[in-house]
């Protein structure tokens, strides 16, 4: 396994990340324990060491799921990414987000518990707090690296102007957020950003939550909790549009003889060695699928074949609904 180094002072990670979300919360379909781990522990034994959840995923369950999967595991294979400070009801609603600094000394506390660790390698606020300063957060964060309870901080889903203001007060390793092929608004002056302060970048959403796997199809069944049930790329024509992109990608994957997550994986990792895309595996036949993306090189033939077949800006709908959508500093 290749590592990468996230940014210019995070930890040396594997050039692939597991995102555990889909294990929990039935927000991608319902998902098995058993199954869970044995993808975590398979991850683990081809090398992969990122692993990343989030405190509010299944309100602890993935916490503990994981620190299950970890009880006698080395724990120096390991790199945890947690996400902090998104609030949620006993009904799985979310409620806002809490990013005070005595919040985040809380959060930590818990996260350490169902962890079952002394330390979080890398810990992030999830989104932007509307009504606490970046610069209160991260100096909160820091208090908590010098005490040694997280070693690096990271940032998810914010703009330009708030990396800056936030690398302004502490070292951040890496920025986590949304980057595919039917994604790239990063592209125009976050990835930049990121770059030219030596910030890393963690790529969730690289299959667009499974719309350009090759294995999503418009009578694929969701459950009321599914993510998708709300996700404007996965509604009516939206979704018959997104999905002929995705026919126009097979044609370019097959040319290559890989599946089409391969080939969409591999275009993200393709973007630049301080790119780590996040897979969110769930089983391990997706995990191996996934696994594959690290042995696809794509040529410059290749790449020109896929942005022909995706332009950036194809894809039809936003990436959340509306309400979420409003919570994202990266898009203001």
């Amino acid at each position: 396994m290749r590592t990468l180094k996230l940014g210019n002072t995070g930890p040396a990670v594997s050039a692939l990340g597991l995102g555990c979300m889909g294990m929990s919360d039935d927000l991608y379909g319902p998902a098995d324990r058993a199954e869970a781990v044995a993808t975590i522990h398979a991850a683990m034994e081809a090398g992969i060491t990122l692993l990343d959840t989030g405190d509010f995923y299944g309100m602890g369950h993935n916490e503990m799921l994981i620190g299950e999967a970890l009880r006698g595991q080395d724990r120096a294979k390991a790199v945890i990414s947690v996400k902090f400070g998104a609030l949620r009801g006993p009904d799985g609603a979310f409620l806002g987000f809490d990013s005070r600094p005595k919040a985040i000394r809380n959060f930590v506390t818990y996260s350490l518990r169902r962890l079952g660790v002394d330390h979080i390698d890398v810990y992030r606020p999830s989104r932007l707090d509307p009504d606490v300063p970046i610069e209160d957060t991260i100096g909160a964060l820091a208090a908590l690296r010098d005490a040694g309870y997280i070693r690096h901080i990271g940032l998810s889903e914010v703009g330009a102007d708030t990396i800056r203001r936030a690398a302004a007060v502490a070292p951040i390793c890496d920025l986590q957020i949304e980057y595919s092929l039917l994604s790239r608004g990063i592209e125009d002056a976050i990835l930049p950003t990121l770059r030219e302060l030596g910030i890393g970048l963690t790529a969730y959403g690289v299959l667009s939550r499974g719309l350009i796997s090759g294995h999503w199809s418009r009578d694929a069944q969701r459950g009321a909790r599914d993510f998708r049930v709300h996700s404007p790329r996965f509604q009516g024509e939206n979704l018959d549009r997104n999905l002929a992109l995705v026919e126009t990608l097979r044609a370019v994957a097959d040319g290559k003889g890989v599946s089409v997550a391969q080939i969409a994986i591999a275009w993200v990792a393709s973007r630049g060695d301080d790119i780590v895309p996040l897979v969110g595996a769930r089983r391990r036949d997706r995990l191996a699928e996934a696994l594959g993306a690290l042995d696809v090189v794509l040529t410059a033939a290749d790449l020109a074949a896929i942005e022909a077949a995706v332009p950036k800006g194809a894809a039809a709908g936003e990436r959340y609904a509306p309400a979420m959508m409003a919570h994202l500093d990266s898009e203001k």
